[in-house]
């Protein structure tokens, strides 16, 4: 399994009395096929999965895979604080054919890094699936280190990593040692260091609305290999980044950046809050600003 290009955490459209709305889900993931991103993430945190059922993530699942068909890859995420609702989940990934499973630490229960792989290698035996890595300790509370990626190495299925704990040593860590992991990038304000070193794929939650700009970056990085380019696309968005990344309100704002492209987005589920008027201007400014940029970056290179 090779993960290139970008990948988008899919996020989940509630109504007002927070039920899912299956139709704008359907219509979005539509969106996203046909905007060139090269997978979907079902069930990540953009699609605030912790605050739905075992039938809602499974659902959200078969209609991605209904609407892609085998267009693109999805990868399904099995993250939950009770280790046996991941096993259900993994086998759910199986029966309505998911091409890779997500894989995170249980949060709360802070996990020694042996107990972390004999979690990993249970789920693994349930899916028997290529498997991505979620190492996201400011969510989860502990970290992905050395000993858990030994024990979990008797199994191949262990292909890749989305790296969110925002250490640069981290990176240089997996890419250095652990040649055998795939290293996506899971801090959007890091994507081009993440390019740079060698890292071939960014599942980003900016590509719901902003799916061409992220792919502009990832085509001047990664199959260009013009990091002057990339450095300037990187600059256009980092205000983007430092609203999502650093404003407190990360699946509001990429809720609201999918309801800017037009689509509907709707609410987000308790216990978080939607964007005040003032932030929802704010975010508005900043996209049109970036996209303006980017389009210039983009023309002036053909």
């Amino acid at each position: 399994m090779h993960f290139e290009g970008i990948y988008t955490p899919v996020i989940t459209p509630f109504k007002a009395d927070y039920s899912i709305d299956y139709d704008a889900y359907a219509s979005h993931v539509q969106f996203l096929l046909e905007s060139g991103v090269h997978g979907l993430m079902i069930g990540g945190t953009t699609g605030e999965y912790y605050v739905e059922s075992h039938e809602e993530r499974v659902e959200l699942l078969k209609i991605a895979r209904q609407v892609c068909g085998n267009k693109l890859q999805i990868i399904f995420g099995t993250g939950s604080i009770d280790p046996d609702a991941s096993i259900k989940l993994a086998e759910a990934a199986v029966k309505h054919e998911a091409d890779v499973i997500l894989v995170a630490t249980p949060p709360y229960s802070l996990p020694t890094q042996q107990e972390l792989a004999q979690h990993a290698l249970r789920i693994d035996r349930a899916a028997n699936l290529p498997i991505m890595l979620y190492n996201y300790p400011d969510r989860m509370g502990v970290n992905m280190e050395a000993e858990f990626f030994d024990r979990v190495a008797e199994s191949s299925n262990f292909c890749g990593i989305k790296e969110s704990s925002g250490d640069i040593n981290r990176l240089h860590m997996l890419i250095s040692d652990r040649s055998n992991i795939q290293v996506a990038c899971g801090m959007d304000d890091q994507a081009l260091e993440f390019f740079a070193w060698g890292a071939k794929s960014w599942v980003c939650a900016g590509s719901n609305f902003l799916p061409k700009e992220h792919i502009a970056l990832y085509n001047a990085c990664v199959l260009e290999n013009d990091f002057a380019k990339g450095r300037r696309i990187m600059a256009a968005m980092m205000p983007l980044m430092s609203v999502l990344e650093q404003g407190g309100k990360f699946i509001q704002s990429v809720k609201h950046g999918v309801t800017l492209d037009g689509r509907f987005a709707g609410e987000v589920r308790k216990p978080l809050l939607g964007l005040s008027e003032q932030e929802k201007t704010a975010m508005a400014e900043v996209v049109q600003e970036l996209k303006q940029n980017i389009a210039d970056i983009v023309s002036e290179a053909k």
